[in-house]
């Protein structure tokens, strides 16, 4: 760690056995059954934390003003990040939605995940889990905890084997991640139920879903106010912004962008026919809706989002309760190309290369801030390599609850403390579209493999982020024991899963 009593902006500089071949049932099996998370639930809590974890959608790395944003700003995770720590070497779960957030929610990396990719189930939802998987609020719960998740689930349609209702006590928003496409949706889920949103129809535009999704979030915080319950609470707050559809209340906070930037209109996409990309009787509802001011639009959404997390901030404090909660900060893979932006317009990824849907480190290195008063010591920075299979872990560890043992994941909690922290061999990825994909850091050293499909083509890449941390120059050739290492890796951490082959 690096402690400084300089300006977070100021200080921050962004750096960064044997192969198995068994089914899918026997990888379940023995990664999500064989565990226990005993102690059961006491009548005392100690001082375990209250848990707030905030996952923006498709946030860059460089949409944060305190990692160099200049086109707008965000005073209120620029706080966040001043008061607590920021992680230098953080990863997501994976490029794209659903693995990404399997990979939170359970401990496993995308090797040895269930789910492995976005894959879509009808009328509305994705691929479920299995309904007995470990997850982060099943496991709480065993220490005492209530939980609630507000915003976009993605692992499970609604009433399926893993409904968002299996694992938390509470849940407000979006079932389906291609519904949470648009912010004007009919209705959202509030536990089993739909909810109809006043003056939305597919066709009216009256009530923007994320408004709602934080007034919900902010209730269950005031309802399971720790000091009064004196149970602890765990708030998931998957929020979907600043993912596309690009769209905003015509507001103050868009007019402050609007007219500032220069724009090319978006005629609307995600659909083979632009005509059902607007709200409209033929919608089609995965699409992205045309706009006229995208830039203005992202900046707004943006600027939207950073007001929700210091309204958080601020309902933790009105309720005295602040300093027993800490309080986590990410993005679930880098910045999109949808909607009428791409990364470039606002400099989204800085330095890294690459974006969503990449394995470079533009499509999953991500922020992490972590607030913690009393506990994390403010304006520190951690040069720690971690990813969003080591939160599961990490919120066990917080609760004095044991987490599974034969999960991918180490629990970072003596970083935040300033304790000796245990550090991972490497780090591991992989993706089964364009061609197929696999990615391993391993301290500075970061390999990707691109096109495994086509042998004629497949190739692994090597990069050493110390000296390179854009990944501009392979140096594969000249580190030939290097690549031998890490396509070992690479062979070792893929298990085989006939859903999402590789």
């Amino acid at each position: 760690m690096d402690k400084s009593n300089n300006s977070i902006r100021g200080k921050i500089k962004s750096v960064f056995d044997k192969t198995v071949f068994v089914s899918l049932s026997i990888l379940i099996s023995s990664s999500l059954f064989l565990s226990s998370c005993a102690p059961e639930q006491s009548e005392t809590f100690g001082d375990k934390p209250n848990i707030v974890y905030i996952l923006a959608d498709d946030l860059g790395y460089g949409d944060l003003s305190l990692n160099g944003q200049d086109e707008f700003s965000t005073p209120n995770i620029d706080k966040l990040a001043k008061e607590g720590m920021v992680f230098l070497n953080h990863y997501s779960g994976s490029t794209v939605c659903a693995p990404s957030r399997y990979s939170l929610m359970t401990g496993l990396h995308t090797g040895h995940a269930e789910i492995r990719g976005n894959q879509e189930i009808q009328p509305e939802g994705q691929a479920p889990m299995d309904p007995t998987t470990k997850t982060i609020p099943t496991l709480l719960k065993k220490a005492g905890y209530v939980s609630g998740m507000f915003g976009k689930w993605g692992l499970g349609g609604p009433g399926s084997a893993s409904d968002p209702m299996v694992y938390f006590d509470e849940f407000y928003g979006y079932n389906c991640q291609r519904y949470a496409h648009r912010y004007y949706p009919a209705y959202l889920w509030h536990n089993d139920k739909k909810v109809e949103l006043e003056g939305n129809d597919w066709t009216n535009t009256k009530t923007f879903a994320p408004d709602l999704i934080q007034e919900n979030a902010l209730a269950f915080i005031e309802k399971n106010n720790s000091k009064k319950t004196g149970k602890p609470f765990f708030l998931y707050y998957s929020t979907p912004i600043p993912h596309a559809e690009l769209i905003v209340p015509q507001d103050e906070i868009l007019q402050k962008f609007q007219g500032k930037f220069d724009e090319k209109p978006y005629p609307g996409g995600n659909t083979e026919d632009l005509s059902r990309a607007s709200y409209g009787p033929n919608m089609d509802i995965p699409a992205y809706c045309p706009q006229e001011e995208p830039k203005a639009a992202f900046a707004a959404m943006v600027t939207i989002l950073d007001n929700q997390v210091g309204e958080i901030i601020e309902k933790l404090k009105e309720l005295g309760i602040d300093n027993n909660t800490i309080v986590i900060f990410t993005s679930d893979n880098g910045a999109h190309a949808e909607g009428g932006i791409v990364p470039e317009d606002f400099d989204s990824n800085g330095k890294w290369r690459g974006m969503k849907r990449d394995l470079y480190e533009g499509g999953i290195h991500v922020p992490m801030l972590v607030r913690w008063p009393g506990k994390v010591e403010p304006e520190v920075t951690s040069e720690h390599i971690s990813a969003f299979w080591d939160i599961l872990p990490t919120f066990c560890d917080m609760a004095q609850v044991e987490a599974p043992d034969n999960i991918d994941g180490i629990s970072f909690l003596p970083e935040l403390l300033g304790k000796e922290q245990k550090k991972h061999d490497h780090l591991y990825w992989e993706f089964n579209v364009q061609g197929g994909k696999q990615a391993v850091r391993k301290g500075n050293w970061k390999a990707v493999r691109l096109e495994i499909f086509d042998p004629s083509k497949a190739k692994i890449e090597l990069y050493d982020l110390e000296k390179d941390p854009g990944e501009k120059f392979d140096v594969s050739q000249e580190n030939p024991d290097i690549i031998a290492n890490m396509k070992a890796i690479m062979d070792k951490e893929h298990v085989h899963n006939p859903v999402f082959p590789l």
